[in-house]
């Protein structure tokens, strides 16, 4: 399944590009989304087994690829709608590498090896790359050749990693890369070696995952792209980053460096969290304002893997609801462009006006990304102070939740004067543009699960993710 999902993937995106016409564009990119979903189904009938090799289908990957098949059918319909009035030739290249990005994501989900990983993950650069540029602006120009260069020196770090875990298993009988492999042999492999390939590992995938300390290249490509770019990206590829690290940090658990990998994530996660709480504070776009509530995100999720019990748990709770809510955001980003006709937050405002809607839906996320109940988020930031206190971790417990308070005040004043206070700046006259009602039906559905799950987590989610963290410590 996975040999034709990539062959048709292929076909589909070198179509799309020689054809060039905007209906035939549109029924191969819904037949993409077709394809991902027959792929993300046999997943998931046939969870535990092994394809081609090197991909299987297990209860992370299943459950990544889940989250991905949905936000991608949203970025596809969002995407048809932003290219409503725009020209066919970046239409064709924008889907062509939209579905060029969504099969790499997907394979890497599934990869069961961490050289195929290293080798997707840099598939997934170059395919974002084009999707940063879309808008062909100087700004564009500015933050794809960052990413470019730091990704790509975020992958020289990881291939390094790489390479220093083939040493330290040196004289074992060893039998390509594969994570089982290297979580039946890494409790006798040489212990500095391994400390050198998990730092070397994190900080390379941390570009994608959005985490301190190679978080910048995220803020400026959420930023930049277009919003159902931003959106997938900030769900999507940020959990592309996550399941990588969190992949070797499983596979090393059974490790003598395993408490050290801990601090590592734990150090990494109240960093990530500082910088977020101290650029949220001064944020003038939203879309940033968004990326760094990403990176506070991600923060928590590395501090609730790093303290143990019940924290990994909760941190894969946070990555599900996240996905949900980040990607509602950045959908309804594109409204609030397309009605304001500006995406700064000093000629925004009254919001809740002009598209009731859609402020309707910021209002929500707003409320769900803070964790305010009844928000899934706040379930698994529950349960991450509640492994603190159980812990006796007070000073992490204190940093975090002071922390919070920044993130929390910085976001709250900034889309509450959006939704319902005037603009700083006054400009010329303009028309505000007009969204339809039906637009945010989508977003509704996916802040209705993220609320949802504060009640309610479905068999089959907890099932998934108590299978995802199996086996952590040893």
């Amino acid at each position: 399944m996975i040999l034709i999902y990539f062959i048709s993937a292929l076909l589909i995106s070198v179509a799309i590009v020689v054809l060039r016409k905007r209906g035939i564009v549109r029924v191969l990119a819904s037949l993409f989304i077709l394809l991902q979903v027959l792929l993300t189904v046999y997943a998931f009938s046939h969870r535990g087994e092994t394809d081609l090799k090197y991909f299987t289908y297990d209860h992370l990957g299943v459950l990544f690829l889940l989250l991905l098949t949905a936000v991608g059918t949203l970025s596809v319909y969002h995407g048809f709608i932003y290219f409503r009035y725009r020209e066919a030739g970046r239409f064709c290249y924008y889907h062509a590498a939209l579905v060029g990005l969504i099969a790499s994501i997907s394979g890497a989900y599934l990869a069961n090896d961490v050289t195929v990983v290293w080798i997707l993950v840099e598939a997934t650069t170059l395919t974002a790359s084009v999707l940063i540029y879309h808008e062909k602006t100087r700004t564009a120009l500015e933050a794809t050749w960052k990413y470019l260069f730091l990704c790509s020196t975020g992958i020289a770090f990881a291939y390094m990693g790489i390479l220093f875990l083939s040493l330290s298993l040196k004289g074992s009988d060893l039998h390509g890369l594969s994570f089982g492999t290297l979580a039946t042999l890494a409790s006798s492999a040489n212990p500095l070696y391994l400390k050198i390939a998990f730092i070397f590992v994190f900080i390379g995938y941390s570009t994608k995952m959005e985490l301190f300390p190679m978080h910048t290249v995220g803020i400026d490509a959420n930023s930049v792209a277009p919003s159902p770019i931003g959106a997938l990206f900030s769900s999507a590829l940020v959990n592309l980053g996550f399941l990588s690290i969190f992949r070797m940090y499983k596979a090393l658990s059974g490790s003598p460096i395993y408490e050290w990998m801990n601090h590592i994530l734990i150090l990494s996660g109240l960093l990530s969290i500082l910088v977020a709480g101290g650029y949220m504070l001064k944020a003038k776009y939203p879309k940033r304002m968004l990326a760094y509530s990403s990176l506070e995100m991600m923060g928590l999720v590395a501090i609730g893997i790093g303290i143990g019990g019940v924290g990994p748990y909760a941190a894969l709770l946070l990555v599900v609801v996240h996905t949900l809510v980040k990607s509602s955001l950045f959908f309804q980003m594109g409204q609030v462009n397309r009605v304001l006709k500006t995406l700064k937050l000093d000629e925004s405002g009254r919001y809740m006006n002009l598209n009731p809607a859609g402020a309707l839906v910021l209002l929500l996320g707003m409320s769900a990304i803070l964790a305010v109940p009844p928000s899934g988020l706040f379930v698994g930031e529950y349960l991450i102070f509640k492994q603190m206190v159980a812990s006796q971790q007070w000073l992490i417990l204190a940093l975090v939740m002071i922390l919070l308070c920044c993130v929390i005040y910085g976001m709250a004043t900034r889309v509450l004067h959006l939704l319902f206070s005037g603009p700083y700046v006054q400009r010329d006259e303009w028309i505000p543009g007009r969204v339809r009602w039906t637009e945010n039906i989508g977003q509704m559905i996916f802040l209705a699960l993220a609320f949802l799950i504060c009640f309610y987590q479905p068999p089959f989610l907890v099932e998934l993710i108590r299978g995802g963290i199996a086996g952590i410590g040893g």
